[in-house]
């Protein structure tokens, strides 16, 4: 499965949107269409933002006519300010914006330039992939034979363009011999777990079990969850996380009942610039994805309804977090950029 594959004259992608009903692919030929697949979810999730937006950029520059430097380099920056302001919370997206610009940095002229994008957006889903599957088999040392491993929102393939954040690391421990189970919260307002995960997990033949989200406290207090893990969508300086909106709930109940909770995510998630999660721009998105479900108004006329997409997990709450270049116990504010700078 490729949720994200270049072609070379556009991108195609796995239409979220869609699923589990339909594996539909869409392909994208202008940067604009690409922009518009993230701000609709087509393709989501944090490093598959950030891989599908390296792309997207790529497409935008292969299509610019300007044969000159300078008319080229400004008709880029119109692209470039596109997809910033696609989506606040992932950090990922930034990150590639990044690189993309100093890919143009390269000497020599457009067509140089334009070969250097699409050679860097190449590079940036390649480390995701490595990353993402380096990190899950570390993060399956985390897992006991046996164990039943609730997780929120979607965090596989899907989500990264490579093996996983959350969800690869319950493969990985499937992949070593482990019997293990899945509990996934469906994920209200758009039904991420419901929708993705549970599919995901089924393609893998991982027993799973589906929960509303408010059913978490009842499993979790009963003893019936071995630990907890979800991924990341911005891990600020000290360890604070940001990910889908109830994540914040999850890490305050498994405290409060004893049990171990995980954040899964690459180096590439992780944000020094910010001191703590109450710096990380949280996205509010359309009231109409609380009121409605695929446009059928489940509210009252005129009800108002807030969507905040994420919540911000304080780093007390977190046993530990889990990325491609260890796993970092508490102390978060050290531990991160030792682990970074050392390996």
């Amino acid at each position: 499965m490729k949720p994200v594959e270049w072609l070379g004259n556009k991108l195609k992608i796995i239409d979220q949107t869609q699923l589990p009903g339909k594996l539909a692919f869409a392909e994208l030929r202008s940067y604009t269409e690409v922009v518009a697949a993230i701000k609709e979810l087509k393709v989501r999730g944090a490093p598959a933002i950030g891989v599908a937006a390296a792309y997207g950029i790529a497409l935008g520059a292969r299509n610019i006519k300007a044969k000159d430097k300078a008319k080229f380099l400004s008709q880029l920056d119109k692209i470039l300010r596109s997809f910033a302001a696609a989506r606040p919370t992932a950090v990922n997206l930034f990150r590639a914006i990044d690189r993309m610009k100093k890919a143009t940095e390269t000497t020599g002229d457009v067509p140089k330039i334009k070969q250097a994008l699409i050679d860097e957006a190449k590079a940036i889903h390649a480390e995701e992939k490595a990353a993402t599957e380096r990190l899950s088999r570390l993060g399956a040392g985390l897992i006991k034979d046996g164990f039943t491993v609730l997780t929120h929102c979607n965090t596989g393939p899907l989500a990264t363009a490579g093996y996983g954040t959350a969800l690869g690391v319950i493969k990985a421990a499937k992949e070593q011999g482990k019997k293990i189970e899945a509990i996934v919260t469906e994920t209200r307002p758009l039904l991420q777990g419901a929708r993705l995960t549970a599919w995901e997990l089924m393609q893998e033949n991982i027993p799973t079990t589906l929960i509303t989200d408010s059913m978490a406290g009842y499993f979790l207090s009963r003893g019936k969850v071995n630990c907890v893990i979800v991924g990341a969508d911005r891990i600020a300086a000290n360890g604070d996380t940001a990910n889908k909106i109830g994540t914040y709930t999850l890490a305050v109940l498994a405290k409060e009942n004893g049990i171990p909770f995980y954040v899964a995510a690459p180096t590439s998630t992780i944000d020094f610039s910010l001191k703590s999660g109450e710096e990380i721009p949280i996205e509010e998105r359309n009231p109409e994805e609380v009121t409605h479900i695929r446009g059928i108004s489940l509210a009252p006329k005129g009800v108002a309804a807030a969507n905040p997409a994420f919540d911000v997990t304080p780093h007390k709450y977190i046993t530990a977090i889990i990325t491609e270049k260890g796993v970092v116990r508490k102390l978060y504010a050290n531990n991160l950029k030792r682990v970074i700078i050392e390996k």
